[in-house]
């Protein structure tokens, strides 16, 4: 039940991608996997972000699931890509982290967990080293954070016991997603730490460690929310208010 990773695919350069496969059955998904299974994806997970870390800024490691998502191989996997440049996604999560930071004196996610842990308006799930909610800004039905606690930067800097509870944490909520129409639960998720290589260099501080997860389904198994017309050209529009 280890799971494998292939080698890079072509020579290193610009970018770099690898494909990891979760479990030698192609139909078993995560939620499906022991907790010690997925613990060992994590495992690799932190393996491979700190050695493309150590050649490219930027290492991206995301999970398209299931075909709705635009997921081809049916075999449970997910991806990772290495580039030498900041996207833009994470280029303007660090900028506005960076801000934080200089004007609060804590990192921005950090604080704001703290805050909805103690609301629980919008909490999912906890456990000592974890967070998972619904983000105040969330416009997919059902999106959640993967907050840590405590203040971290990048996956292979999670301990022992946190690679644990994170393995726990993750079963509880992609089970809740499986459950909620009763369907393998499709989405994409992908996980934001500190810029690494030349990049990471700098201060990284003001980083801390989130995984997104984008589920797409609205009201059914069968019926999804989709982003399109004015909502790529305009602004997003909400179905649900994250506390619904």
């Amino acid at each position: 039940t280890t799971p494998t990773t292939p080698s890079a695919l072509g020579p290193r350069g610009p970018t770099g991608s690898k494909v990891l496969c979760f479990h030698p059955w192609s139909d078993v998904t995560l939620p499906l996997m022991s907790v010690p299974e997925i613990r060992t994806v994590i495992d690799t997970w932190a393996e491979v972000s700190e050695d493309l870390g150590a050649e490219y800024p930027w290492v991206q490691i995301f999970e398209n699931k299931g075909a709705m998502m635009g997921c081809s191989n049916p075999h449970p996997h997910c991806q990772v890509w290495a580039s030498s440049f900041l996207p833009d996604v994470p280029r303007r999560e660090d900028g506005n982290q960076r801000e934080y930071l200089r004007r609060h004196g804590e990192p921005l996610l950090l604080a704001y967990g703290r805050q909805e842990a103690r609301r629980k308006e919008r909490l999912v799930l906890a456990n000592d080293d974890w967070l998972v909610l619904v983000p105040y800004w969330a416009v997919w039905p059902f999106q959640t954070l993967l907050l840590p606690r405590r203040h971290v930067l990048r996956l292979q800097d999670l301990q022992p016991g946190e690679r644990d509870s994170l393995a726990a944490i993750m079963k509880q909520l992609l089970t809740r997603y499986d459950n909620l129409f009763e369907t393998s639960f499709p989405y994409s998720m992908g996980w934001h730490g500190a810029p690494a290589g030349p990049l990471g260099e700098a201060e990284a501080g003001h980083w801390q460690l989130h995984a997104h997860y984008y589920p797409p389904l609205l009201r059914s198994a069968t019926v999804r929310k989709f982003m399109v017309g004015y909502e790529m050209l305009a602004q997003a529009q909400r179905d649900l208010t994250p506390e619904q």
